[in-house]
């Protein structure tokens, strides 16, 4: 049995990329997302930042504070929701490269109260890859536990992605 030696000789000559090059493919796509995140309205009353690590995964870092509190004096529930929901959804259209996605559903479950701080939501993708994904996502606190989480579902909308606005500014 003779061994793939040739093949192996081809794969030592691929040229990297350079050093600062432009992303290109997966890469590529999980940048522009971040990019729509931050282009999006909604995102400048949050100190917030989305990252996209790999295919169904997304973390949105933010800050809590004070401004919003609800009258008994910890973060309203509309955070929560907001960043379970981003975090879930960019986490669901990772996997989608042509298509933004639209939530039809969201259950979300609050553990405990926020108070002001460093949080961090992290989105996972769980299941679909055609028409309706589903994708969860925890809500984390400064000390490392879960204050809230959330399970939705996303499907495929009319806009392409390349027509909005800041997607891969």
């Amino acid at each position: 049995m003779r061994l793939c030696t040739p093949c192996w000789r081809v794969a030592r000559h691929v040229t990297l990329p350079e050093p600062g090059a432009s992303p290109s493919g997966e890469a590529a796509h999980f940048r522009a997302l971040e990019s729509l995140y931050r282009s999006a309205p909604i995102n400048r009353l949050f100190r917030s930042e989305l990252t996209i690590p790999e295919a169904g995964h997304s973390v949105i870092s933010f800050d809590a504070d004070e401004t919003q509190f609800h009258a008994a004096g910890a973060v309203h529930g509309t955070v929560y929701f907001k960043m379970l929901d981003d975090a879930a959804f960019y986490a669901a259209n990772s996997l989608v490269s042509d298509r933004f996605l639209l939530t039809t559903a969201f259950n979300v479950l609050f553990t405990r109260p926020i108070t002001p701080g460093r949080l961090r939501a992290e989105g996972r993708w769980i299941n679909g890859k055609r028409r309706v994904y589903v994708a969860e996502a925890s809500l984390i606190d400064a000390d490392g536990e879960e204050v809230g989480r959330g399970t939705g579902t996303f499907m495929r909308s009319q806009f392409p992605l390349s027509s909005l606005p800041g997607y891969g500014d």
